[in-house]
């Protein structure tokens, strides 16, 4: 039987494959403000902030999140790649606090060169994760394409009082990260010498279902996902949108066995690069060394979720502050002392409605 290394038939793999933070800005600087005829519901979360998923209000208890999300292959094996595109694409509906309803397939295969066979094992993939999430996957659309791509386009459901929103952010928020980075430099390493990760194929398969429902149930409104622009490209995006700057401790950011040591030998993805150089002029990274700066802004595929506050199975790597000239400031140990704190602004919330399908 023939081996096949999925990751050999693309340019590059998983969300390092993302157009540069910069250059999306400038594509879809023009989309937002548009408002539909007679539109069915109400547009609360769009463009404007750049945020996970899109959300619509329908009913005052009762919201709509929708998210797309592909990409090429980030492991070579078939069925792991549609397990971890899937996690990818439930994602953005858990970083806004919402619950997966129905998704459908998004694939891209090259018919001529892959077995249909493969194809096959990455659609069964995506359906056993998402049958995990409790979501239904109901069809989809496939194109012939030079480079196989999969996702999904996921539907959810969400209380619009109890949305995760990425500018919600208030200075005195301590910053909580749930899942360990490195996952984009031990798949740029795999990708180069075949070498197989598990605890990468492990991460990347972990739905953030858990930690978006700790996160909603302390009563916190402000958060993110942690994809292809990197830790600190996520989270300048947060300090922006919410008009805070942030302060991060590298000694207390988690990371994956092997992942220092992949950044050593050189195994670091071009997505990785434009995200540092995207936010380098908005981050203090004086103190961090260039392999530091890199790890931070490492493109992850189906990473944690970074929230402003405190949550169960999250590791504090920071905290908001009042806005300052640098957006986000690196510090290494003992960050978080003597940096001016403020009383994060408390909203009271209202109780919890569960929203059911």
């Amino acid at each position: 039987m023939i081996s096949y290394r999925l990751t050999q038939y693309a340019h590059g793999g998983g969300c390092a494959c993302k157009i540069p933070p910069g250059e999306l800005e400038q594509i879809v600087a023009g989309l937002t403000g548009a408002r539909p005829e007679h539109p069915a519901g109400e547009l609360l979360v769009g463009l404007g902030t750049g945020d996970d998923a899109a959300v619509v209000g329908v009913r005052p208890d009762l919201a709509l999140v929708a998210t797309a999300d592909f990409f090429t292959p980030v492991v070579d094996d078939p069925y792991d790649w549609g397990r971890i595109a899937a996690a990818n694409a439930l994602s953005d509906v858990y970083a806004m606090g919402g619950t997966p309803v129905v998704a459908v397939n998004l694939l891209g295969w090259p018919r001529e060169v892959l077995p249909m066979e493969l194809a096959a094992e990455v659609l069964r993939g995506g359906r056993d994760v998402a049958a995990t999430a409790g979501c239904h996957v109901a069809g989809g659309h496939s194109v012939d394409d030079p480079e196989p791509k999969y996702g999904m386009a996921v539907t959810g459901i969400i209380d619009p009082a109890r949305t995760l929103r990425n500018d919600a952010g208030r200075a005195g928020l301590p910053l909580s990260l749930t899942k360990p980075l490195g996952i984009g430099v031990l798949n740029t390493r795999h990708k180069a010498t075949g070498e197989v990760f598990p605890q990468a194929v492990e991460a990347m398969t972990a739905l953030n279902r858990d930690a978006s429902v700790a996160a909603v149930a302390a009563g916190i409104t402000c958060a993110t996902d942690i994809t292809g622009f990197g830790l600190l490209g996520h989270l300048y995006k947060l300090v922006r949108a919410s008009g805070v700057s942030a302060v991060v401790d590298a000694a207390a950011v988690p990371y994956l066995d092997g992942a220092r040591e992949a950044v050593r030998d050189g195994f670091v993805s071009g997505g990785s690069r434009r995200n540092l150089d995207w936010v380098r002029p908005h981050v203090d990274l004086s103190t961090v060394e260039e392999t530091e700066a890199l790890l931070l802004t490492d493109s992850q595929t189906s990473g944690g979720l970074l929230v402003a506050g405190e949550v169960s199975g999250g590791v504090v790597i920071g905290e908001l502050i009042p806005q300052r000239d640098n957006a986000i400031v690196v510090k290494i140990g003992q960050a978080l002392r003597g940096i001016p704190r403020a009383e994060p602004d408390v909203v009271p919330r209202p109780p919890a409605v569960v929203c059911t399908p």
